[in-house]
């Protein structure tokens, strides 16, 4: 049978401890954080050089945007009132034409072609690995096994969590003002952007 004295002993001392580390700067809740997302600690993009704007559901490029990243944001534009459609955008990537609707991934892939930045659509899991580690100054791909969205001139792309008063149906890729705050999703960048 357990002494109670020491069970008492016990959780005071591990209270202390845990004072004690909350006193020398918190890092007890970014660890705990960290470890619920295997490491991942939210890292947001950096501000661009100047924001892209949305007018009735299409994002505008500001005008010193470079022209990779206009033609990311033009290729975005074209899908921007297709539905959501789970592996939409990945059989007819290689066609050039446009699907009948399109998932996260699948419309990130489609607005990264468009800027010359991919060859072949890919699935959420593997853009964890696309382009370079970090966010990037114009353009970044947030990933995790089971979802993609794409930030580009402070804008985001995504398929999901979308602003309340944008245009066209409930599901599918859209422009939104507001960015998502989540440690579980990978940022990436193409080099130099």
């Amino acid at each position: 049978m357990r002494n109670p004295t020491w069970n008492k002993f016990a959780y005071l001392l591990a209270v202390v401890a845990l004072l004690a580390a909350l006193v020398a700067g918190g890092s007890v809740s970014a660890s705990a954080q960290s470890a619920s997302y295997g490491g991942a600690v939210f890292q947001p993009p950096p501000p661009p050089p100047k924001k892209a704007k949305i007018v009735r559901g299409k994002a505008i490029a500001p005008r010193n945007a470079p022209g990779r990243v206009r033609r990311v944001i033009k290729a975005a534009n074209r899908i921007v009132r297709k539905p959501y459609k789970w592996g939409g955008g990945h059989g007819a990537f290689e066609a050039g034409v446009l699907d009948s609707g399109y998932d996260c991934s699948g419309a990130v892939s489609y607005a990264l072609r468009g800027g010359r930045f991919l060859r072949s659509p890919l699935p959420s899991g593997p853009m964890m690995r696309w382009g370079r580690r970090g966010p990037g100054r114009w353009i970044t791909v947030y990933a995790h096994s089971g979802h993609a969205y794409l930030v580009v001139a402070g804008l985001r792309f995504d398929t999901s969590m979308r602003d309340p008063n944008a245009p066209g149906p409930r599901s599918g890729p859209r422009w939104s003002k507001k960015l998502r705050r989540s440690a579980a999703f990978i940022p990436r960048h193409p080099k130099r952007y």
